[in-house]
């Protein structure tokens, strides 16, 4: 019975955990690094075709991006998840396939002007998406779902994003009985639409994020819709356009909420009903599912608005832009606007296109509305760059740049304790991760100098044995080195083909001498066919 810690371990993205227990492999999480990568992240004790479940808190791809990658490399087990993040995976993993196939497409355009290079290839294609989402299976909030003999779950609502989720997980192997409680990403209170976070009563282990572990939000409760509506006047004013880089999935979401009062109360003056463009087609799926789920994941404010036949994220004014054409449209629309677009840290996707349109003209403004990773785009123009590249274009950043200060999907620190300390007994140990290098070691420290409680920021590799409540292997932080150029396309398949074999082949163990004989004549007259 361990627990071995893989990603976002002293680092913010790239969330991954991985549970043994009773001869059964079970990830928590499989997440895609987003900006710069500081640690190597330890391989997966197995390989990807041995893994059986993995558990899934939410469908942001810093904890979800990978999973289509398991897939191609021979997963075929089951992926356990609420029914709203379900949902969200759909769009969100085709939308990372899309994204990525789209990027090697034009990394190979512009490669082919270089004698030494090397093909791209995406991480993974929209046929590994696809076959991941087939194996996903929704959950309800609070139902005890068994998984197999010996491991049972429970997801509760944490608040973040729609449908994420704690989970609990109880394991029982011989006489040894564990729980743990990995806490996935912790909402903020202030959030709209969305329910406060839940608390969970008990937990022999905790794995907890940290991302604001060393920061508060606000200690003012903060008028955003009237922040917002002085910034829209403001840009409006001197004929700009003001630019928000937002997470498709949330915080645009809460966007329109925002702006849907602004519009109710006229707070902007002058512009009459001004346009608003979602720029994203993810991020018009994502609002449809949000309404698809409104009953189990809104907040009591947002329910009295749709008990009253008020759509909380519609308004007039407001345009859903799809196609590629409709895109490129808007910049070439002159009247003063607000342009809603992913990615929230800029790293990708059409919000690209905008800020090169609209970065180098003093009148227009950029707004930030979410966290910005070190290492990404978004966190360089927060940060002060006085240029930018952009599709190998130099562009001077003369726009106002601006931050919605406290608008987080996370909670601050004190939130952070507060959903700790709401365990009746204090856990034998809780592992923080999920935060920045030096942020994991702070809350470390404020967590048993201040509070009392056994906590612990592993390393990625750190094996923890949860019998015998020690650990068994200790990692040491290894800065990240240049990798080798990774096997492509049909190559890559046959890799991960032959990996899945060699799971088959374990997980037969202890079948018929007939059977296994059988197996062992299939596999080498496979092996005579093609050996050179």
């Amino acid at each position: 019975m361990k627990l071995t810690f893989i990603g976002a371990d002293h680092e913010v993205t790239g969330s991954c955990h991985c549970i043994e227990v009773g001869g059964k492999y079970i990830l928590v999480d499989y997440g895609m690094e987003q900006g710069v990568n500081v640690f190597e992240n330890a391989e997966l004790p197995v390989e990807e075709a041995c893994i059986d479940y993995v558990l899934l808190t939410h469908a942001h791809v810093d904890h979800s991006g990978l999973l289509p990658l398991l897939y191609a490399r021979g997963f075929r087990g089951q992926v356990f998840t609420t029914t709203a993040s379900a949902e969200l995976c759909e769009i969100m993993l085709r939308d990372c396939a899309h994204i990525q196939a789209m990027e090697a497409e034009w990394k190979n355009r512009k490669a082919r002007r270089s004698a030494d290079a090397h093909p791209v290839e995406p991480v993974y294609t929209m046929e590994d998406a696809e076959g991941l989402i087939r194996r996903i299976v929704p959950c309800h909030y609070n139902q005890i779902v068994e998984l197999c003999e010996g491991v049972k779950v429970r997801f509760t609502d944490v608040g973040h994003l729609l449908g994420s989720a704690s989970i609990e997980v109880w394991l029982t192997e011989g006489d040894v009985s564990k729980k743990l409680v990995f806490s996935g990403d912790i909402g903020n209170k202030q959030k709209p639409l969305l329910k406060a976070p839940s608390y969970t009563e008990e937990a022999d282990y905790v794995i907890m994020e940290s991302t604001y572990g060393d920061r508060l939000h606000s200690e003012h409760v903060i008028d955003y819709v009237g922040e917002l509506a002085k910034i829209i006047q403001e840009t409006f004013d001197k004929g700009g356009n003001v630019v928000i880089p937002s997470f498709a999935v949330g915080r645009t979401q809460e966007i329109l909420y925002f702006i849907r009062k602004i519009k109710e109360e006229q707070l902007v003056k002058g512009f009459g009903n001004f346009p608003v463009y979602v720029d994203s087609p993810m991020a018009v799926r994502a609002t449809s599912i949000f309404q698809d789920n409104e009953r189990e994941c809104f907040d009591e404010e947002a329910l009295a608005l749709v008990d009253k036949g008020i759509n909380p994220i519609s308004f007039p004014g407001l345009k859903l832009s799809i196609t590629s054409d409709e895109s490129k449209a808007i910049n070439f629309e002159e009247t003063p606007k607000v342009i809603i677009s992913a990615s929230g840290m800029c790293e990708a996707g059409r919000i690209r296109h905008h800020l090169k349109h609209n970065l180098w003209r003093p009148e227009s403004t950029i707004l930030f509305v979410g966290y910005q990773a070190i290492g990404t785009l978004g966190r360089a123009i927060v940060e002060g760059a006085h240029e930018v590249k952009l599709f190998g274009e130099t562009i001077q950043v003369r726009a106002r740049i601006c931050k919605l200060v406290g608008l987080s999907g996370h909670a601050d620190k004190n939130g952070l304790i507060e959903w700790v300390m709401a365990f009746k007994e204090k856990p034998r140990k809780v592992f923080v991760v999920h935060g920045e290098d030096s942020v994991c070691a702070s809350f470390v420290e404020c967590l048993m100098t201040e509070y009392g409680i056994k906590a612990y920021a592993p390393y990625s590799g750190t094996v923890f044995n949860l019998a015998s409540g020690k650990l068994e292997y200790e990692a040491v932080p290894i800065p990240v080195k240049k990798k080798d150029r990774p096997a492509s396309g049909v190559f890559a398949r046959l890799l991960a083909a032959g990996q899945r074999l060699l799971a088959i082949i374990k997980k037969n163990e202890g079948a018929s001498n007939k059977d296994l004989a059988k197996f062992a004549d299939q596999v080498t007259s496979l092996c005579d066919k093609w050996e050179v």
